[in-house]
């Protein structure tokens, strides 16, 4: 399988699947197409139908979307869902909810594993609205499935869906409580997550719009990034 995907300092859809296939172990080849530096055409058109990241290439089977993908890597590996039905169920829902919602915590706090910023103050309305439903959400599956992982002992593709969130939370310094925090250091502490900051911060492909875009957001702190 090949795993076409953008710039891992900016790309939060390009992580999702390639977080669940290196922490579950699912063999592919990385397939990475940076973002033109200075805007202009991707480029990615050439093998993707939507010219958007991510995209799953299996013998000749064009799969795009992350949610689908997720879909079609469950059925050939059932570890990518809790095999416990109650958990299973709410997995995918969480799953869902991260993928169709959260807008004002994306537009708000875009992604740039690098970088340290502080927001602006005082957080948007919608920002602490998600914020506080990230908190019912992830504390709900904590205690109700008993942890470290969203729906129990094992990580699965609902983790994989707010490793992002993870990023964010480091990178803006978003305060959330112990158990939510406790969460997060256990999704950066994960190989992969270390493996995909590690090449973040070694990328040579700086892209001033969404530079720009993380920038308005508040006050730099610090950039990690090597050729920054």
């Amino acid at each position: 399988m090949k795993l076409y995907i953008a710039n891992k300092n900016y790309s939060s859809w390009s992580l999702r699947p390639w977080v669940l296939m290196r922490t579950l172990g699912i063999a592919f080849e990385e397939c990475l197409k940076p973002f033109p530096m200075g805007g202009g055409a991707t480029g990615f058109e050439s093998f993707s139908p939507t010219a958007k990241v991510p995209v799953l290439v299996d013998e000749g089977l064009t799969v795009w979307d992350t949610l689908a993908i997720t879909e079609y890597l469950a059925e050939k590996h059932p570890q990518v869902w809790p095999t416990q039905t109650t958990a299973r169920a709410w997995a995918r829902s969480a799953t869902a909810e991260m993928h169709s919602g959260f807008t004002a915590l994306r537009t708000g706090c875009p992604m740039s594993c690098g970088v340290r910023m502080e927001l602006n103050a005082p957080l948007s309305e919608g920002l602490l609205n998600d914020l506080e439903r990230l908190h019912a959400l992830w504390e709900e599956g904590l205690q109700g499935f008993g942890g470290p992982f969203l729906a129990g002992r094992e990580f699965s593709a609902v983790d994989a869906f707010f490793c992002p969130v993870a990023f964010r939370v480091q990178t803006y310094g978003l305060s959330l409580s112990a158990p939510c925090m406790a969460y997060v250091q256990t999704l950066l502490n994960l190989p992969a997550m270390q493996d995909w900051y590690a090449a973040a911060l070694q990328e040579p492909w700086l892209e001033p719009w969404h530079d720009e875009m993380v920038l308005a957001k508040g006050r730099l702190l610090q950039d990690y990034r090597v050729h920054a």
